[in-house]
């Protein structure tokens, strides 16, 4: 697409939301797209860190339209709250940036197995619960950040909240496929129901974030913490480089819906944004229909899409 963060149009009046905005890729994308005219609201779960973050962003874009409401995607009361209190007229953007990576196991406030619980169900909730918003949009937009990993996921659907053995790194790689999935079935189901709403999904690619360092993981211990970071520093590039995508998908004008934007090096680890065609999680409607049906039963939430896409085989 020869795309570079340069390539991004004016983007003054538009409304944007950005979940887990208070560190890494989210703050990032919040800051780029803050710095180009957008009113962005940093959805964050911790007031403290996400206070910081808003401060920091001010300071860095001085004029900065910004806003801070809190968020915690591993709780269903959190997220509907967040969603009843939008007083704003309309959503031209929702980036679903926040998730956990690799935590050791533990439970939602709803009984979800966290890493499935927060970044698909909690992803899946918050868009269905916003959609009257971003349906009142003149050009919506949702953009999910998934993960290169998602390519080794062994996605069993008997075994998405660990009813069974748990872990941490394939749930983690069966989450973001989750978050691939959820991405191109709201495609669509949209265009079903004749919507001008666009979906898309990213992979960041290897990137310095407190995702594997931070929160839950905390509680590794000092050794962990020590190691993860090294491992950060020399293998993985600068945060800036992880948000191109999902700066990316969110401004690119003409960019189809249902894209799968990715860094176009070796593995989708490292390089600049192109559109990935050969998914075969893109491709595979009849497990993102599953997902989907089983989604609307765990968290309670209907999508108000007047249309379906016809039946899966």
């Amino acid at each position: 697409m020869n795309w570079t963060p340069d390539s991004i149009p004016d983007q003054t009046g538009r409304l944007v939301v950005v979940t887990g905005a208070n560190s890494g890729i989210g703050y990032v994308t919040a800051r780029e797209l803050a710095r180009r005219g957008a009113h962005v609201v940093l959805a964050c779960r911790d007031h403290g860190r996400g206070r910081a973050a808003l401060e920091r962003l001010r300071g860095e874009v001085p004029g900065a339209r910004a806003e801070l409401r809190g968020l915690d995607l591993a709780d269903l009361e959190s997220i509907g709250e967040f969603a009843e209190g939008w007083d704003h007229d309309r959503l031209d953007l929702l980036v679903n940036n926040a998730g956990v990576a690799m935590v050791p196991f533990s439970r939602t406030a709803d009984g979800f197995e966290s890493q499935f619980g927060i970044n698909h169900l909690g992803t899946f909730a918050l868009t269905g619960l916003l959609m009257p918003h971003l349906l009142a949009a003149d050009d919506p937009r949702v953009v999910t950040v998934s993960s290169e990993g998602q390519r080794f996921a062994q996605f069993d659907m008997a075994n998405l909240n660990a009813e069974r053995r748990y872990r941490a790194a394939f749930a983690y790689v069966q989450s973001k496929r989750a978050n691939l999935l959820f991405a191109v079935e709201l495609q669509r189901r949209a265009d079903a129901a004749g919507l001008r709403l666009r979906s898309m999904a990213v992979a960041p690619g290897l990137t310095r974030s407190n995702v594997l360092t931070g929160g839950a993981n905390s509680s590794r211990g000092r050794a962990y913490g020590i190691l993860t970071r090294l491992l950060l520093r020399i293998a993985f590039r600068p945060t800036p480089d992880g948000a191109k995508t999902s700066l990316c998908a969110s401004t690119v004008p003409d960019l189809p819906g249902g894209s799968y934007v990715v860094p176009d090096g070796p593995f989708q680890l490292r390089g600049e944004p192109v559109l990935r065609r050969r998914e075969r999680a893109v491709r595979d409607a009849a497990t993102a229909h599953a997902l989907w049906v089983l989604s609307e039963q765990l968290t309670g939430v209907r999508y108000p899409l007047t249309a379906e896409p016809p039946p899966r085989t």
